[in-house]
């Protein structure tokens, strides 16, 4: 999660009265934005989640898991979203759970203010202008435990603290941070990892099935089975910056985004890169079966606000028929979606740029194409930055029908960084950002 600046505008929000239970709460309305020109894409409806605290929606899935929220509400929903068969349902994934960064002598530490949270798959049924949670799903291990969202492994990860940034907490081998969702036909579900990152396979019920984590990252202490099935070049993902992206092909198989470039042969060439890679991956062979090098276009091309070519970053990624993908290159302020196919003579996978004695990398050309990388073509669908209404930080894209897209954003639980972020009595002083399901028209079909 990248929390919101804190310079935006805090809000508290006030208590929804005569809630019941997490999952039959009463939500709240939002305004639909007007609509821009018709030749152009614009947005046909929005609906926005209400105010559950989170404490009450964990414990309703597993009692006396957080003993303390800091008056957060459940939020963080947009790390994806998927169709759930019926009009207007969806399922959702929370990402790790509420966290920022507060600076402790010159040093950011990443705080987790909620660790008993349990990162868990949501449904939501869009009601109007309401987004409501009719189902909820925990992540636990073979034991029937909370994964958590607490990172995996010291030196790798980074450390955890309380929300004040003052005590440490321990790291947890089966730690998720969970971010790309999708069904499969069995009704089992696969979610995307930063921390590995991992392709994790989860019983309908929620029980993490296995963990696929690149070859050599010796996860250990884990109760539930890793498998070391990805290739050993993911090692040098970027903090923090692992898979983001997950779709379903057609066929049955799966395709992942690195949401950033490799830290190949170090940060500033991943920082510098604009090559980033998406990995195709079979069920039935457990086993990695192409993998791509996708380029983002310019910073100031995606967002023209920034220059900071390492604000680039692929969240979302959406099977629209055949090998076809639309992918979401973004920053936090703006979003646009792009069109790819996947082609076998395409992949990378098992060449020279999966040996990270390469040199220069495939993350330090500065043109691959033109040294014959074979780079994925892809066709600009819509700029969602020029689309009015349409909320900052999108993460989760689903395909409603030809020519309509259901879009979620990531409120990372109302927090913010910096000590601001709770106020003397240990209480969330929220960003006011919500999690907003938007519709919105395309001016031609996909």
């Amino acid at each position: 999660m990248s929390p919101h600046t804190a310079g935006r505008r805090r809000v508290h929000r006030s208590a929804v009265t005569s809630l019941p239970l997490a999952l039959a709460a009463v939500l709240v309305a939002a305004g639909t934005a007007t609509a821009a020109p018709s030749r152009d894409a614009r947005v046909i409806r929005t609906a926005t989640l209400g105010e559950i605290p989170l404490g009450a929606f964990s414990n309703t899935l597993l009692p006396g898991s957080v003993a303390d929220d800091h008056g957060v509400k459940l939020g963080g929903l947009g790390s994806d979203i998927y169709p759930a068969g019926r009009e207007g349902e969806y399922w959702t994934v929370t990402d790790r759970g509420p966290n920022g960064q507060i600076k402790v002598d010159g040093a950011k530490r990443r705080t987790f203010p909620v660790p008993g949270f349990d990162p868990a798959i949501v449904k939501v049924r869009v009601c109007g202008d309401t987004v409501r949670v009719i189902d909820a799903i925990p992540l636990t291990t073979s034991s029937g435990k909370a994964v958590t969202g607490l990172p995996d492994q010291a030196g790798r990860d980074e450390a955890p603290y309380t929300y004040d940034a003052r005590t440490p907490l321990s790291y947890n081998p089966n730690g998720l941070d969970t971010e790309g969702l999708v069904r499969a036909g069995d009704g089992s579900f696969w979610l995307a990892d930063e921390y590995g990152p991992s392709l994790v396979h989860v019983s309908p019920r929620g029980q993490v099935l296995t963990r696929y984590v690149p070859e050599g990252l010796g996860l250990t202490g884990t109760d539930y089975p890793v498998v070391e099935a990805l290739p050993s070049i993911l090692l040098h993902r970027k903090v923090n910056r692992g898979f983001e992206g997950l779709a379903q092909l057609p066929g049955g198989d799966l395709v992942l985004a690195l949401q950033s470039p490799l830290s190949l042969p170090d940060a500033d060439a991943g920082n510098a890169s604009r090559t980033t890679r998406l990995l195709r991956f079979s069920p039935r062979e457990r086993a990695v079966t192409a993998e791509y090098a996708y380029r983002f276009d310019p910073v100031n091309v995606v967002d023209p606000s920034e220059d900071d070519t390492s604000e680039l970053k692929i969240s979302s990624v959406v099977a629209v028929g055949g090998d076809r993908l639309l992918v979401e290159e973004r920053t936090d302020k703006a979003a646009r979606l792009q069109l790819v196919e996947l082609k076998r003579r395409s992949s990378i996978l098992g060449g020279p740029w999966d040996d990270d004695t390469t040199s220069p990398s495939l993350e330090q050309l500065d043109d691959p194409a033109a040294l014959g990388v074979p780079v994925l073509a892809k066709r600009l669908v819509v700029d969602l930055n020029k689309v009015e209404g349409v909320q900052q930080k999108i993460e989760g894209i689903a395909r409603v029908d030809h020519d309509t897209l259901a879009l979620i954003n990531d409120n990372d639980f109302g927090m913010t960084d910096g000590a601001g972020a709770f106020d003397a009595q240990g209480r969330l002083v929220d960003s006011g950002i919500r999690t907003t399901v938007t519709y919105v028209r395309l001016p031609q079909g996909l």
